[in-house]
């Protein structure tokens, strides 16, 4: 059993779509991050950081687990499954996990943050996130073109970066960004988002202060 840490954020829906997935057991102990639990001594403990998502093995001596990729790399390595096994299958898989940790995830977040959040509206510093966001995203769409999947041979094979890269880019809208001349990486975020283990993955977890027992497939509990 694996226990869980997250909140409805692209970087915890990468998780749960792994987990669902690979078919492993898991409980959720989502997190209302307005509530600073995040920050608490009890949660710093697993993560020093005080971010989601973060995890806790239960069945691998309660390893406990913080940082989005290293969370898919152990989850990856443990199952078998979404990683190559091979070097340079790996490395492609790699490379293009951290092209999300490093380039796609914290330019979109200042992008979701300058364009939806920041109370003083500062079009210079909105344009150059948006702007960037969208090179970043092109960089995804001449990847993608003539294959199904960021890495492997030929059409590509999935895995744990393809599901890295669409937790954040399937928000796209959210960070103001125009895809409509990708159209190689709309195709794709249509194919992953079909996928059933990705529907139940963007449904972990439940809104905080909904309905606690909803039913996932998945033991919830609210922290």
């Amino acid at each position: 059993m694996i226990d869980l840490y997250t909140a409805a954020t692209p970087n915890g829906f990468k998780v749960s779509i792994a987990l669902e997935e690979m078919g492993l057991d898991y409980e959720v102990h989502a997190i209302d991050l307005g509530s600073g639990w995040q920050k608490s001594p009890e949660f710093l403990a697993l993560n020093p950081n005080g971010r989601i998502p973060a995890i806790i093995d239960r069945g691998n001596d309660d390893l406990a687990i913080f940082e989005s990729g290293a969370i898919l790399i152990y989850l990856a390595e443990k199952t078998g499954m979404l990683m190559p096994s091979d070097t340079r299958g790996r490395m492609d898989v790699l490379q293009w996990l951290m092209f999300q940790m490093g380039g796609i995830g914290p330019i979109q977040g200042q992008a979701h943050v300058f364009f939806r959040y920041f109370p003083e509206k500062i079009p210079s510093v909105i344009e150059r996130y948006q702007h960037e966001t969208k090179r970043l995203y092109g960089v995804l769409d001449g990847q993608l073109q003539g294959k199904d999947y960021l890495a492997g041979p030929e059409r590509g094979e999935y895995s744990i970066a393809d599901i890295a890269n669409w937790s954040w880019v399937r928000s796209f809208e959210w960070a103001g960004v125009e895809i409509d001349d990708l159209p190689h990486l709309s195709a794709w975020l249509d194919r992953i988002a079909a996928r059933s283990a990705v529907i139940k993955g963007v449904a972990v977890p439940p809104p905080v202060g909904g309905d606690k027992t909803a039913d996932v497939g998945k033991k919830i509990i609210v922290t």
